[in-house]
């Protein structure tokens, strides 16, 4: 962070190889106690997740799918807004800039209140829409469509892909939530509202 002192910007084509062995060594946990960690230093090496959910390092994409998987179980999202590869001895500083994980494909089984719907994430996270993992719709304002997204954990969520979008629609119904007839899906005896029913016509 500009003016930050605490974090330090460093890069090397050797970077990624020390950060890769750093989190491998003895750690087989797929998901591993991030929240327990709050190491003292803080580093930028250029790292950046882009809009379409493709991993960079120093401007060029990450193309090794296992590497990307590795630094996905340390990703976490700081009381600052920012996100961060978190290891016992350091984080590192990953620009996001939008979500951090796209869902890529989405099973629906059940119908009504009684509906499931499970996602995989580009980094094949399966996540389970319930309460504690739940749909949120944001409205773009170029185009005035909602952009929607599934939390995955602890604060990070993923961007539904526009294919997936137009699968979540098509299982969507009206339900009066409140008094007021509203848009939107069951998932695990949740209903996640998109929009006011009126306003269907506008939501792709």
């Amino acid at each position: 962070m500009p003016g930050d002192d605490s974090q330090q910007n460093v890069g090397g084509a050797g970077e990624l190889t020390r950060l890769e062995s750093l989190l491998a060594g003895g750690n087989s946990c797929p998901l591993p106690p991030v929240h327990l960690w709050q190491p003292s230093e803080t580093r930028n090496v250029g790292l950046r997740i882009t809009g379409d959910g493709a991993w960079h390092y120093q401007a060029s994409p990450i193309g090794r799918k296992r590497l990307v998987r590795l630094f996905s179980t340390v990703l976490r999202r700081d009381e600052d807004g920012r996100h961060y590869l978190v290891t016992p001895v350091e984080k590192v500083l990953v620009q996001v800039d939008d979500a951090p994980f796209l869902a890529v494909e989405m099973v629906a089984v059940g119908r009504g209140q009684a509906q499931i719907l499970t996602f995989r994430t580009n980094v094949d996270d399966i996540v389970r829409c319930d309460a504690a993992h739940a749909l949120s719709f944001e409205q773009e304002a170029a185009t005035g469509g909602l952009r929607p997204y599934v939390d995955v954990r602890d604060g990070l969520r993923a961007l539904l892909t526009r294919a997936i979008y137009y699968d979540l629609v098509a299982l969507a119904a009206v339900e009066n939530i409140d008094g007021i007839d509203q848009f939107g899906v069951w998932s695990c005896e949740t209903f996640f509202a998109m929009a006011r029913a009126e306003t269907i016509d506008d939501l792709t």
